[in-house]
């Protein structure tokens, strides 16, 4: 669609990005959170342009700058893209760290910035951040945002094609995914410089040092990462692996310093204009590395300040000391069933007890059929335990996604298991979990607290005092059909109790309890495995469903 106002040239551009023409437009005309690029030349060649130099977009609306780093196309080409966050009129310069560079004296450009008008949902509420209580994610319009993610380590290589990435893509989405964890960077298992990096256009760096970048390698990275993002997705983005790789040394400490700071500075230029989340690094830790000061660097110099974490594969506090910087707390200890499922829940509780408070999720644990373990009835443990137990969310994963495995060609060494991304992908779990999300999202989850007196020993309960309460009943012994006690009702509070069965979500209603208050038994299960109980108040205009 193009629109025309007098003798500016306008441009309007709706999908998340599009390209200004390489021609200085005296107007350019997009809408409100909308990623574009603009094409620019340098005016002087230099031998290595990606250590040599860099240029930074500036844009400032209404009193409010942001620096935007640009990335190096090829040739003198370089490239600047930024999703502006506000209605208003923008103006928009070139800085350069070379003086003489005459790019950097080129007039100012207008941009003029009205609402957004597309159906894509992270467009339309705008990109993430913390809420204000600092327990959960939310859009910049305050919409709460329940993430569930899968983990997808691997699958910017070119053995998953591209055609089964979409495919992928579409499973998640219709699912109720909302968020993919990626590494763009060295991935994890692996020595550097692998060949099975690479995607379609080779590997992202010539060197160890990353200080010859391969521009076709981010082209076809910023193909999948867009996909995700039209796809209503959010990338939360790893910027590669921490702890130490073949080699006996960590990717920061082969790599060096500089070299990564120049590696997030070029994914900050490509990525940092969509509504992306920040992983540092993966399985992180000071004694791998300065992944403090690295971190310090990147918030720094991302211009829309992203939430940003790293992925702890201990106590997030011990792993990096210098924690101030990180904007919430992602856990990740391992595979081992419910006695990683249960150490992942101390930990999670621990991290929330802490001050300043931040939301706390699990981004790694017990992937489902990871060396032939942990099927859906430990997915639906580790969830609903979490969930009912604060987490601001939760991360799944699956065998064979998660490294990107295809037939033949497992994608890692040695071989934990030969299961397929797209055999992985139908794994019930991940179709359990997000209907628990639905679930969830539909008696506003963002308003719950932790009330385990609610319930016993063994047991999860949250929700909203005098109006919602969830219970999680783990599975217990095959034969054990008793069902679950309710402590503290309120006196006056009639309830309507119903049981949700966590696997095929039927409803099986079961009364009322009466508004006499005190403890409530429920009656017998409906057959001996984990249940939702779900108390609901009746006669009450619930805030969770008003504004949920």
């Amino acid at each position: 669609m193009h629109s025309k106002r007098s003798n500016l040239a306008t441009q309007r551009l709706d999908s998340p990005v599009e390209t200004v023409p390489s021609h200085n437009p005296v107007f350019i005309y997009i809408e409100q959170g909308v990623a574009f690029e603009h094409q620019f030349d340098s005016s002087k060649v230099y031998a290595n342009p990606f250590v040599d130099v860099t240029f930074d977009g500036v844009f400032e609306c209404d009193g409010k700058s942001w620096v935007v780093p640009a990335f190096w196309i090829g040739g003198r080409q370089w490239a600047v893209r930024f999703a502006p966050p506000h209605i208003g009129e923008y103006s928009f310069t070139i800085r350069c760290s070379d003086p003489s560079n005459a790019i950097a004296r080129r007039p100012a450009l207008a941009i003029h910035v009205d609402a957004y008008r597309g159906r894509n949902e992270l467009l339309k509420h705008g990109m993430l951040r913390i809420s204000a209580d600092k327990r959960h994610f939310e859009h910049r319009d305050g919409t709460p945002f329940l993430w569930l993610a899968d983990t997808w380590w691997k699958c910017l290589a070119k053995r998953l094609p591209w055609s089964s990435f979409r495919q992928l893509t579409a499973d998640r989405k219709a699912k109720g995914f909302n968020a993919i964890q990626i590494v763009c960077g060295p991935y994890p298992d692996e020595a550097m410089m692998e060949p099975k990096w690479a995607n379609e256009g080779g590997l992202p760096y010539f060197n160890i040092d990353f200080s010859r970048v391969n521009p076709a390698y981010f082209s076809y990275a910023d193909r999948r990462i867009k996909h995700l993002v039209d796809s209503g997705i959010v990338p939360v983005i790893v910027g590669g692996w921490g702890r130490p790789q073949a080699g006996g040394r960590s990717t920061l400490q082969q790599v060096g310093l500089d070299g990564f700071k120049r590696h997030w500075r070029h994914l900050i230029a490509r990525y940092g204009a969509y509504p992306v989340v920040w992983i540092v690094g993966g399985e992180a830790r000071d004694d791998y590395g300065p992944w403090g000061e690295l971190s310090r660097y990147v918030k720094q110099i991302d211009p829309m300040q992203h939430p940003m974490c790293f992925h702890a594969p201990a106590d997030p506090q011990d792993a990096i000391r210098d924690n101030a910087v990180f904007d919430f707390d992602m856990v990740a200890i391992g595979h081992e069933g419910l006695q990683t499922a249960d150490a992942t829940l101390q930990l999670l509780r621990k991290c929330r007890e802490r001050s300043p408070k931040r939301p706390v999720l699990c981004g790694e644990a017990c992937y489902e059929g990871h060396m032939q373990t942990n099927f859906a009835d430990i997915q639906r443990y580790v969830f609903w335990s979490l969930m009912l137990s604060g987490a601001a969310g939760h991360t799944y994963g699956a065998a064979g996604i998660w490294q990107a495995s295809v037939k033949g060609n497992p994608g890692i060494e040695p071989i934990y298991d030969w299961t397929t991304w797209d055999e992985g992908m139908h794994y019930p779990g991940s179709t359990q979990l997000g209907k628990a999300k639905q679930l969830l999202e539909a008696y506003g989850w963002s308003h719950f607290d932790v009330h385990s007196e609610w319930t016993d020993a063994g047991m999860y309960a949250a929700g909203i005092p005098k109006e919602i309460r969830f219970i999680y009943q783990p599975k217990r012994g095959i034969y054990n059909w008793s069902g679950s006690v309710v402590h503290g009702l309120e006196p006056g509070i009639n309830y309507k109790a119903t049981y949700i069965d966590p696997v095929t979500f039927r409803r099986f209603p079961i009364g009322e309890t009466g508004p006499k208050g005190g403890d409530f038994r429920a009656p017998a299960v409906p057959s001996p495995q984990d249940w939702v109980l779900i108390l609901e108040a009746t006669g009450v205009k619930l805030l969770s469903k008003k504004t949920g």
